[in-house]
């Protein structure tokens, strides 16, 4: 059995890139169990990645493409090792006043803030529309690669360097400026409780409205509750935007304006961010557009490492 898997290994890839694959993610579980702990996600990510790399020439190709995202995932997951809170104070009741300063609502005599408002008139339907909303702010990024992948490699190339590049900004936002978000206020007050869990949000009535447990899993493994601040969800729409733009795709691009918008109010909706942070995502997102447009595809380095990678992924070996 061991015999034949290596013939198969031998025929469809060389032992050198086949050692190389093999010790990057025998680093990279090891690695994530030190730092954060033995998790199935692991496992997991490095069977998705090791399947597809020794699968096909063509799964190859599609996963050494998305080694990006990849990368994305391994950072912020990462993260989870290395809490904001430890580097700089957590915003709390600064936030929620600037908040309540710069966008607040009149209702009852009283100044709410946008969630706060939202919270005393929500509705069933805008539960469910949130929610779905919130279920695909990364399928559709992912899904609209997908499609770069096959039609135009180096769309695809931009797009994915540029969600990454814009995270990272992100991240970095996360530890200078560490922000709770609206729920935690609403939960707890202005009293810092570094051990918090994550949080659903209003994103638990959906849950309980399909009787599921999706965003109750996926907020259990949050990487820091104190990262509100910028909302990259919001920021993701913004880049699908620009490049659907660029690629002129038409009506498609009405869709992704919804989408963008969408992911916007529900941000708010859910009291997972505040206007703030929404405000901070989107600046990022064209801020990390801007200087990937104009700074780094000017940078010959940047573009010879663009053109190797797309060689990469168009005849992987």
């Amino acid at each position: 059995m061991i015999k034949t898997y290596f013939d198969y290994i031998k025929k469809n890839t060389s032992y050198k890139n086949a050692l190389l694959t093999s010790f990057v993610t025998i680093t990279y579980l090891l690695g994530s169990a030190l730092l954060i702990g033995f998790k199935t996600d692991q496992l997991f990510l490095a069977f998705l990645f090791n399947s597809l790399y020794f699968a096909t020439l063509s799964s190859r190709k599609f996963i050494l493409g998305f080694s990006i995202f990849i990368i994305f995932w391994i950072i912020f997951d990462s993260m989870k090792a290395f809490p904001n809170y430890l580097i700089n104070s957590i915003h709390v009741e600064d936030l929620y006043l600037q908040e309540k300063t710069l966008f607040g609502i009149n209702f009852n005599n009283s100044i709410y803030t946008p969630n706060e408002y939202l919270s005393q008139h929500a509705t069933t339907f805008l539960d469910v529309l949130a929610g779905f909303f919130y279920l695909n702010w990364v399928p559709v990024p992912l899904a609209f690669a997908c499609y770069l992948f096959v039609k135009n490699k180096k769309a695809f190339l931009q797009l994915s360097l540029t969600f990454l590049f814009v995270n990272l900004i992100g991240f970095v936002i996360y530890y200078v400026f560490p922000a709770a978000p609206p729920w935690y206020v609403a939960e707890y007050g202005f009293e810092i409780n570094h051990t918090t869990p994550g949080h659903t949000g209003a994103l638990a009535r959906f849950d309980d409205f399909f009787g599921v447990n999706v965003f109750g899993s996926l907020y259990s493994k949050s990487s820091n509750v104190f990262a509100a601040m910028p909302s990259l969800h919001s920021a993701y729409p913004v880049i699908v935007l620009y490049y659907g733009l660029k690629n002129k795709l038409g009506w498609v691009n009405i869709l992704f304006t919804i989408f963008m918008l969408g992911i916007w109010f529900s941000a708010i909706y859910t009291n997972h961010h505040y206007t703030l942070d929404v405000l901070a995502g989107v600046s990022c997102a064209v801020v990390g557009i801007f200087i990937f447009q104009k700074v780094l595809l000017k940078n010959k380095l940047f573009v010879s490492f663009m053109s190797k990678y797309e060689q990469t992924i168009s005849s992987a070996t």
